[in-house]
């Protein structure tokens, strides 16, 4: 467990609108453990390392918000969830080296889930960038067979064309304004404030189901807008955010993401008060 001589640091770069050190700061009061977390501005290279001098012994978590954490190569010990990944967005610094978690796909599934969005057969795509191939992962963990990827250049999409092959999904991939057959649900992972056409999206909103966008902070986008125009329900990734910060607490406390924290439903209440406060 975490004691008052550790120090926590969320870095990033930047990292002024990251609501990370919001969602820590809800948890550590909750759980009144006199710990003070920073936030850093701090980037993949100052990363690198950091972990390269770490002494083994040093094993805590280093929570990441430095570009999604794609500085860091996975570990030796990539987590559940993260196997087919080669990078992840969170790292424990262990004494056999860096674990990599991927909590993108745990946020997503307890996101998709509580959204009612879980029992679908076919789903889309929206971005070929490492936030997609989480996505993929997690609909491929709900059951989800059949994913249209919708990207700028169909070319980057491979990987994911590639992971769809070893999950059993079947992956069918096309252009932002060529959408294929209509699908329950749109999963967005374009970064906030990405120009779109008002017909690419347009194009997209329609049999797009509900949206579900990863961006929170630059709302609503332009997918979003698209969405509202046709009358048709969009989601912003609050959510996703919340659910992602408490697996990474899990690790921070236990350094599993599958070992509940103690009175964990009020952990949840502080984070979500703490990011609607902000």
């Amino acid at each position: 467990m975490l004691s008052e001589a550790d120090r926590l640091e969320v870095w990033g770069d930047p990292i002024a609108h990251s609501l990370s050190p919001a969602l820590a700061h809800g948890c550590l009061r909750r759980a009144r453990t006199g710990l003070v977390l920073r936030a850093t501005p701090r980037g993949r290279d100052i990363l690198r390392r950091r972990v390269r001098r770490t002494r083994p012994t040093l094993a805590r978590p280093v929570a990441d918000d430095a570009a999604e954490g794609r500085g860091l190569r996975r570990g030796p010990r990539t987590r559940p969830r993260g196997d087919p990944v080669r990078r992840g967005e969170h790292a424990a610094l262990a004494p056999d080296g860096p674990r990599g978690f991927n909590t993108d796909v745990g946020g997503i599934v307890a996101e998709l889930s509580g959204q009612d969005l879980a029992d679908i057969g076919r789903a889309r795509i929206v971005g070929a960038g490492a936030t997609a191939t989480s996505a993929l992962l997690a609909l491929a963990e709900l059951g989800v067979r059949d994913v249209d990827v919708a990207a700028r250049r169909p070319s980057a999409a491979a990987p994911l064309e590639a992971l769809g092959a070893h999950l059993g999904v079947r992956v069918l991939v096309h252009g932002l304004d060529g959408p294929g057959a209509p699908v329950p649900l749109t999963f967005a992972t374009l970064p906030g404030g990405a120009a779109l056409d008002e017909a690419a999206a347009d194009a997209l909103a329609s049999g797009g189901g509900v949206l579900y966008d990863v961006v929170y902070g630059h709302w609503p986008t332009a997918l979003a807008q698209a969405w509202e125009r046709r009358g048709q329900r969009a989601v912003p990734g609050l959510g996703m955010l919340i659910g992602q910060a408490l697996l990474q607490v899990r690790i921070f406390a236990s350094g599993e993401p599958t070992e509940p924290l103690p009175d964990e439903a009020a952990v949840l209440t502080a984070m979500r008060t703490a990011v609607i406060d902000v």
